[in-house]
């Protein structure tokens, strides 16, 4: 190459931006890197729980990312705004041409956005991992992305305390404190303080957040990550209290309107219906799990047609009779209101489908079966109550019913089951207008007020 290229080339070349610099050293992309690990390999180990509906989504990425996520952007900040201090160049950075404010925002950059970035990997990997399997509607975008301002602000606050606190174990045992903090937010319930943690989880699927709810949590993340950094670096202090203002409103704000962040969706919360007999309703949201469940009742539908008493619908979702509860996870969780006050004569509730969906089908039906036709013959009686003469029997009756009526695969592995298999046994052997006789007793026995074991006709 010859002297003059040599010297063009030179002179054209750009030198790197410092703010280019400062992100691709330190401690900035291994932060990054471990975050979406984490919460990469927690939502996986996960799946397939909530590949099925947005909420789902949102709630896992918010357990993850948020309660393991804070803590680590925080101890990583911190270690990151005692870099200075540990390797004596304060005095050095001080000398170069730029305000404090400048420089202390250009150190703290990694801190915020490796963090934010790490979770935006894992969170879109997550969406698109959930995308076939979703019946409809659209992921919550800028929920997501107000759970990257939390880290990203978490990354922050974690820098102001590294540049104030010299300790070296500030680090760890800030971690620590956020991480039981985090928790304990998490344990207030029904407390509308819970949504000032970026981590409050919504499990009622056929909500939605308002519109504003994503905007107002960035504000108060972000609000108070950046009035510690005003406070710190800026030369007129008295300037943090304006973004201190705004994320004590948005507190307000969330705080005042609690669970209304969350509203009923009627896209979601409409019945699907099939052409059967009995009819098989599912949520909008399970749209596409009705062939599934339609399948799965099959036999049961037809062991129960005409029977009086029968059911005539089965419904899934808001709309169910009953009490308003619904399954989540291990948990039923009552939602007041939820269901109508005076259902239909034959409405009975249907167990929720997206419990027992993989992937967007249900791999066991006769499981599913079972569990509805438990679910269709379940009592709510007095402890006291099961003492009663005959109870034992009734209890072996019942359980035989729901064999017959929809065989569990591993009803032999139950213990204790020598009545129940002695009353299955005469179930089996009934023709067909008996076990039609049998049920039509049964079901007014299991309509009579009360939970009188002399009612359990015996087969």
């Amino acid at each position: 190459m010859s002297p003059l290229r040599t010297a063009r080339t030179a002179h054209t070349a750009r030198p790197r931006h410092p703010a280019r610099t400062e992100l691709v050293r330190g401690i900035g992309p291994w932060t990054g890197l471990t975050l979406a690990l984490v919460v990469g390999v927690g939502m996986y180990t996960a799946a397939p729980a909530w590949q099925g509906r947005w909420v789902a989504v949102i709630d896992e990425l918010r357990e993850y990312g948020i309660l393991f996520g804070v803590p680590l952007a925080l101890a990583a900040g911190c270690w990151h705004g005692g870099r200075e201090r540990r390797r004596g160049t304060g005095e050095l950075v001080s000398t170069l041409p730029r305000t404090p404010l400048r420089r202390t925002m250009l150190a703290a950059l990694p801190a915020a956005l490796w963090p934010a970035i790490g979770y935006l990997v894992a969170a879109g990997g997550s969406l698109l991992a959930a995308w076939p399997y979703v019946s409809g509607g659209r992921p919550y975008a800028s929920l997501v992305l107000a759970d990257a301002v939390a880290l990203g602000s978490a990354g922050v606050l974690g820098f102001v305390a590294g540049r104030l606190v010299r300790w070296r174990l500030t680090a760890p045992l800030l971690a620590l404190l956020a991480y039981i903090t985090l928790i304990l937010f998490s344990t207030y319930g029904d407390d509308p303080r819970r949504w000032l943690n970026p981590a409050a989880v919504h499990h009622y699927f056929w909500d939605r957040p308002m519109w504003w709810f994503g905007p107002a949590a960035m504000v108060w993340t972000a609000g108070l990550a950046t009035a510690a950094l005003l406070a710190l670096a800026a030369r007129r202090r008295a300037v943090a209290v304006l973004p201190l203002a705004a994320a004590c409103t948005a507190a307000v704000v969330l705080v005042q309107t609690g669970d209304g962040l969350w509203r009923g969706d009627p896209a979601a919360s409409r019945l699907v219906c099939d052409d059967g007999t009995p009819q098989v309703c599912v949520s909008a949201v399970d749209k596409d799990l009705l062939p599934d469940v339609s399948a799965a009742l099959a036999d049961l539908n037809g062991k129960l047609r005409g029977i009086p008493g029968a059911p005539t619908r089965w419904i899934s979702g808001p709309g169910a009779p009953g009490t308003g509860m619904y399954w989540s996870g291990s948990a039923r969780v009552v939602r007041q209101g939820a269901a109508p006050a005076g259902p239909a004569p034959g409405e009975v509730e249907l167990p929720s489908p997206y419990d027992a969906a993989v992937r967007g089908r249900i791999p066991e039906p006769a499981e599913y079966a079972n569990s509805t036709v438990g679910w269709l013959f379940s009592e709510t009686c007095p402890d006291s109550d099961f003492e009663l003469p005959g109870s034992d029997q009734a209890s072996d009756i019942h359980m035989a019913v729901q064999q017959w009526l929809a065989p569990a695969s591993d009803f032999a592995s139950y213990e204790d089951i020598a009545g129940v298999e002695r009353h299955l046994e005469r179930l089996r052997a009934m023709d067909p207008a008996q076990g039609r006789a049998y049920l039509t007793r049964y079901i007014a026995g299991e309509a009579a007020p009360g939970c009188d074991p002399a009612e359990v006709p015996v087969p």
